[in-house]
């Protein structure tokens, strides 16, 4: 079977729609989604609606997680809306109650066999959600993840994507969908073979225009939030 492993496509759906439709093209049956749905941008509620077209396995991350401590009272959205912009504002405004709960109450990490490959999804790393792993990141600390028991563990947070191989397994950073820190205008992810373990990092092309539009409208105050999203890309 065909996977795509998506991770942080935060409200992003002009990154998801192109993404899934390059998915569905080269035959992808099932998603595994590696948390950060939401977070920066803005139309959680069309990412939750396209991706309830397909089958998927679900995880949070730590954008969730600040979701649920704002609901909680423990965190103040002032506080993220200034430093992410209005994201997390709109999937308050924007998601269903029954939305709100499958995104907060995913778990942190899942592990799951499909055709005898044993996957482990993860957001930032297997021993910590809210861990960064980076293409240069020292290799004794990604030899840990080589203490698992499984054929890949599957990772997102930073944003970039790599492949690092340990004796029993791989290591992948699928980067992210909707903010590749990478190269704006592209959704990273990883395209898997559950049966072969064959694997591709995946880099799907997408228009940035009207995202940079809204974000003109209602986050001016937060320049990073639209340089990102033409970095390295000339083009854009």
């Amino acid at each position: 079977m065909k996977l795509a492993i998506l991770s942080d496509i935060h409200g992003n759906v002009y990154a998801l729609q192109q993404v899934l439709l390059h998915a569905e093209r080269i035959g992808v049956k099932k998603l595994l989604i590696l948390g950060d749905i939401i977070g920066y941008y803005y139309h959680p509620d069309k990412v939750l609606s396209l991706l309830s077209k397909w089958e998927y396995e679900l995880i949070r991350g730590n954008h969730e997680e600040m979701l649920q401590k704002v609901i909680n009272g423990e965190l103040k959205m002032s506080f993220l809306t200034k430093k992410y912009g209005n994201g997390h504002q709109f999937a308050i405004d924007k998601l269903s109650t029954e939305q709100l709960d499958e995104i907060l109450t995913a778990p942190d990490q899942k592990e799951v066999i499909i055709n005898a490959t044993k996957i482990l999804m993860c957001h930032g790393s297997h021993w910590d959600p809210n861990y960064y792993l980076y293409p240069d990141t020292n290799e004794e600390i990604l030899n840990r993840s080589n203490d698992v028991s499984v054929d890949f563990v599957f990772v997102g947070h930073s944003h970039y994507p790599f492949v690092h191989q340990n004796k029993k397994n791989t290591l992948i950073n699928v980067g992210s969908v909707g903010q590749s820190r990478k190269k704006g205008g592209i959704g990273n992810w990883v395209l898997l073979d559950s049966k072969t373990k064959e694997f591709q990092l995946m880099s799907t092309s997408y228009d940035v225009s009207i995202l940079l539009g809204e974000l003109e409208q209602i986050n001016p105050d937060i320049p990073y939030l639209q340089t990102i999203l033409k970095r390295n890309n000339n083009e854009i």
